[in-house]
């Protein structure tokens, strides 16, 4: 299902600074919220372990919704932004619910807060997230620059906000949300005034006013074979390099001999792969335009599977940093890859669409299974042997990868320059 558009192309300008600022201001609050959340609902909230599950719940849980329906909406509205200030303005009352509605409705009933919290916070951050992200995806085409360069913005954000959301914390807990208050409200800004879009070449991101997207279009998404080859990637590959995240600190401190020293000795090797992430997301563009999208996917879960058997396989502390640290390149790889596969792979105007399904909607559903099934196998065989199991999965995956996704168009991807 390739881009049927074909208007010819148009000189670019490269309208740039403004969307690495809003990849910042969205994922400096991504970073404050799943960062200190648990904490302050724990502190401050007063929350039993059971009600803070309920908010994680059900941001998850809703996510299965909000994720298609907004993918299906940003395709159809494009470079509108309708959607886009939707969740930026939620994003500006964090501050305020937090400070003045959360507590008060606590005395009253305490799951009905849970249930109400994970669904506002899913809007944003759950389902907001891929409008985001296809949004400057689709700018990057229009106007002329490379995607990951933009993504900079927001490993730069988890940097800041993981420094600066703890010390805010202890000087008082509620100023981490009037801190995203204070970022949704430069991201609104910098959607009314910065992001401006090259429309002289909007047809490239998928804006084409002469045949409108129709649900007839995007259902079928579903009878393509490589969507589902895409799917199927995602959930044996990306979804377990969550799982496998879940509980790494855990086994991670089984190599010190007291749990303050691991958890230090964490802290700064986490801060280590955040950086060299951010370093990658520049050179990694011209990597990807050099090797194909589709080999920048299997290449992830080529190293993927590396970090998690060698885990498994560590002989000593230093292994398991230098495992870890790869996935200071696992990240950039993957962020750019799959941004560039959707694009070249498939008609760019169902771009978001395939996004949320094939990337965040299964995704999703993958590490819910998992989490519960590797929670079981971490307590009854172990980490190692877990892992071993972990990564033969994502090695199936990756060979049936290799075998089945399509090769993209370099041109329609952005590997290939089309001026």
């Amino acid at each position: 299902m390739q881009n049927s558009t074909s208007a010819p192309q148009k000189k670019r300008k490269k309208n740039f600074w403004g969307f690495p600022l809003t990849h910042f201001t969205y994922f400096f609050m991504w970073q404050i919220i799943f960062g200190y959340l648990t904490l302050w609902m724990e502190q401050v909230g007063h929350m039993n372990g059971a009600e803070a599950g309920v908010v994680f719940s059900a941001m998850a849980g809703l996510s299965l919704l909000f994720q298609p329906a907004f993918g299906v909406i940003s395709d159809k509205l494009v470079f509108k932004k309708n959607l886009l200030f939707t969740i930026s303005i939620a994003a500006m009352l964090i501050g305020p619910y937090f400070q003045w509605a959360f507590l008060p409705l606590m005395q009253i009933n305490s799951m009905l807060v849970a249930i109400v919290t994970g669904v506002f916070l899913c809007f944003i951050f759950n389902g907001g997230v891929s409008v985001v992200e296809q949004y400057v995806q689709r700018a990057s085409l229009a106007n002329g620059f490379e995607y990951g360069h933009s993504r900079m913005g927001g490993s730069l954000a988890g940097m800041t906000a993981s420094f600066v959301g703890g010390q805010i914390f202890l000087w008082h807990p509620n100023s981490i949300f009037w801190a995203c208050t204070i970022s949704a409200t430069c991201l609104t800004l910098l959607l009314l005034f910065s992001d401006k879009i090259n429309m002289a070449n909007a047809a490239a991101a998928g804006e084409d006013d002469g045949n409108k997207l129709d649900f007839k279009q995007i259902s079928a998404i579903f009878k393509i074979k490589n969507f589902w080859f895409l799917s199927i990637f995602y959930i044996g590959g990306s979804a377990i390099y969550d799982v496998f995240d879940q509980q790494f600190i855990i086994f991670f401190k089984t190599f010190f001999a007291n749990a303050a020293a691991g958890t230090q000795a964490y802290s700064y090797m986490t801060t280590a792969q955040i950086g060299l992430e951010f370093l990658l997301m520049f050179p990694m563009p011209w990597i990807i335009n050099k090797i194909g999208s589709r080999n920048g996917l299997i290449a992830y879960g080529v190293i993927l599977t590396i970090r998690i058997i060698g885990s498994a396989l560590s002989p000593s502390l230093a292994w398991v940093v230098v495992l870890r640290l790869l996935a200071g390149f696992e990240m950039p790889l993957v962020l750019v890859s799959i941004m560039k596969y959707i694009a070249g792979a498939f008609d760019i105007r169902v771009y978001a669409t395939v996004y949320a399904l094939a990337v965040n909607f299964a995704k999703q559903i993958s590490v819910f299974i998992f989490s519960a099934v590797a929670g079981k196998m971490y307590d009854s065989i172990g980490f190692q042997h877990t892992y071993l199991v972990l990564g033969a999965i994502v090695a199936v995956v990756t060979i049936f990868a290799a075998i089945t996704l399509a090769k993209e168009d370099p041109v329609q991807a952005g590997e290939i320059d089309q001026a």
